[in-house]
This record gives C-alpha cells, sequence and structure tokens, in this order.
C-alpha cells in the first residue's frame, strides 16, 4: 500500500524560462486536467512562496517534476537529492558571445588573449549556473580553435541569483553583458531570448554563434541537454502520475510541432522577453523537436556535460548518469501514445 504524501495534496511542477513540451503542457492547460479527477492541484514554483519556490534548486518535494537546466539538476542528485532522470530534450537556443561592434572578434580564435566575462559565484553551486554556462561555453568555443581556457583572461563579473518563485526579479546580468558595455571585458556568453534581447539593447552584436558548430559536443550546456527529473518517491508509488505527465509532455511536443506562432507567444510569456527575443534565440525548427528521450547519444552528451562540472568544482560527487536514468516511464508514455493515434 503507497504511503506516498503529497505536499500540499499538490503535484509541483517548475521549469526554467525556455522552450519545453512540459511547459507547453502547463500553459495549454492539460496538467491541471490530467490531475483533477485524481483531486490533485498542480502547484507552480515559478508561483510559489520562496520557501517552496527554493525547492526548483535542490529538488527535495516528492510530488515535483522539474524540467529546467542540467547544472541545477546534476547538483542536486551529487547532493543527495532522491531523484530520478525520466527524459532528455535537446533544443539549440541561441548560444553565442556576445562583443562590441568594433572588436574584431569574429571566430573562436579571436579570443585568443583576449578578457572574457566570468559570472561570480552564487550563494550555491546550483544558483551559480550562470558561471558553469559561462564557462563552459567558452570553453566549447576555444575548443574548436584547439584553444583552451588558459589562452583567455578570466575576469569575474557580478550576476543575478536567477531565482524563481513570487517576488523573484527578472533575469538581468545573469552573464556580465554590463560589463562588456563598460569596457570592462571583450566578449561575454550568452544564452536565450531575454539574453538576447539585452544584448541588442546594450548595442552588442553576436561574434560566434555557438550553434553553429557542426559537433554537438561543443554545444554542451546547461540546457542541452536538458533533464526532466522526478521524485524517486513519486516514480516508486506512483508511476501512473509519472507516466501520465510525460504523455501530456509529448501531446504537448506533437501540438508545438503544428502550432508556430502559438508556440512563440507562450514562449514570450515564460522567457519575460519580448517577440523579438524569442525569434533570435529560438530558430530552425525548434518547436518540431521538443519531445523528450533517453537515448544513448542524450546520455553521452549529459555525462560529458556531468564530467565537466565534476572537474571545475561544481559538484559535490560525482555520478552515474546511466544508473540515474529511469527509461521506462517515457517508454510507457510513448506506447500508450502510439496506442492512442
Amino acid at each position: 500500500m503507497s504511503t506516498l504524501t503529497l505536499e500540499q495534496n499538490r503535484i509541483w511542477y517548475t521549469r526554467c524560462p525556455v522552450p519545453t513540451a512540459s511547459g507547453l503542457a502547463h500553459n495549454l492547460g492539460w496538467l491541471t486536467e490530467e490531475y483533477a479527477a485524481d483531486g490533485l492541484d498542480v502547484g507552480v514554483l515559478q508561483d510559489a512562496a520562496p520557501e517552496i519556490a527554493a525547492r526548483h534548486f535542490d529538488h527535495r518535494l516528492v510530488g515535483l517534476f522539474r524540467e529546467g537546466g542540467n547544472v541545477p539538476a546534476l547538483v542536486a542528485k551529487s547532493e543527495g537529492a532522491p531523484t530520478r532522470l525520466i527524459g532528455l530534450t535537446w533544443i539549440d537556443e541561441s548560444q553565442v558571445i556576445v562583443v562590441r561592434p568594433d572588436a574584431g572578434i569574429t571566430a573562436p580564435e579571436h579570443l585568443a588573449g583576449k578578457r572574457v566575462a566570468l559570472p561570480a559565484l552564487a550563494a550555491d553551486r546550483a544558483r551559480s549556473f550562470p558561471r558553469a554556462m559561462a564557462l563552459h561555453g567558452f570553453v566549447g568555443a576555444l575548443g574548436t580553435a584547439g584553444l583552451t581556457i588558459a589562452d583567455v583572461t578570466l575576469v569575474e563579473v557580478p550576476t543575478g541569483q536567477g531565482d524563481v518563485g513570487r517576488g523573484a526579479e527578472g533575469g538581468s546580468s545573469l552573464f556580465g553583458i554590463e560589463a562588456l558595455t563598460a569596457g570592462d571585458v571583450d566578449a561575454v556568453y550568452i544564452k536565450g531570448a531575454q539574453a538576447a534581447e539585452q544584448a541588442v539593447a546594450h548595442g552588442l552584436v553576436v561574434g560566434i554563434d555557438l550553434d553553429s558548430f557542426a559537433d554537438k559536443r561543443f554545444r554542451v550546456n546547461n540546457g542541452t541537454p536538458r533533464p526532466i527529473t522526478v521524485h524517486e518517491q513519486l516514480l516508486d508509488e506512483r508511476p501512473d502520475l509519472v507516466e501520465r505527465f510525460l504523455v501530456r509532455t509529448l501531446r504537448a511536443a506533437d501540438w508545438a510541432a503544428e502550432n508556430l506562432d502559438s508556440v512563440r507567444e507562450i514562449l514570450a510569456r515564460e522567457t519575460r522577453s519580448g517577440a523579438k527575443g524569442v525569434e533570435l534565440a529560438y530558430r530552425d525548427g525548434f518547436h518540431r523537436s521538443l519531445h523528450p528521450d533517453l537515448s544513448e547519444a542524450r546520455l553521452s552528451l549529459l555525462t560529458r556535460q556531468k564530467n565537466f562540472l565534476l572537474a571545475h568544482g561544481f559538484l559535490a560527487r560525482d555520478i552515474d548518469v546511466d544508473a540515474w536514468a529511469a527509461p521506462e516511464p517515457l517508454a510507457r508514455a510513448w506506447a500508450r501514445l502510439e496506442a492512442d493515434r
């Protein structure tokens, strides 16, 4: 008999301000609809009080589904959070290195000897994701030219916290755009719609487009690949709730493939940016590739990210990514979706 107790009799959901099929399912009202028959509300951490919203980073709510950046998810697992990995997505979302228009930086080799922005450490490892992102972004770019991080000068810059929940501030200055405008650094890594809009507003230009690198290994970062995680007690005791979450997510991915304009409208709200930011950040048919999987290729790319984070001190201990993965719920969700088609 199940001993499961859900906080506030709710399924909780959290995501980062990026394209996700689960985010679409939430915005379309499908998650609320799915669990209503069980007498369960769907609580969203982005709307919750700070003490609940903090679980976005440490994943210590039994009823929580999280689709977001892999840095907080991996950090939480390395620090003992009882989670399982139930899906991975890969959406290229405008990973670029921006520079001033007169910088003369148009290729990775031009970074040699330059000052690059490294966001400061935050209050904990999970909230230090901007630092991890920038560091890996520059490592990826430099690696395509046979260079290493030792070939640039790292300049620590202030950063926002990237918190969630009621009262959390929108993401200004996660990556150091202001330091670039002030001339304190020569290049800044940025990702996503809001940062893309901020860069344009500051008169900055794209010097290096990381999305143009054919080899995905050089584009691995916080959002590539992006994990869907769930508390292991929920998976153990109510696998049906997990499977149904994934069915709704897969259906939302199917819907997205045929509704680009509507997806963009939702994304403008999700990313707290305008239509132009969404257009700049999400390109090349992204709306047709929102389905999660747990393929060997994606697990290998997540392992690459894990190894990077471990080597640079972002993880408390090593993680066996393959053992973390629980493929059965997604397999059952796919089978159920195919049977209904």
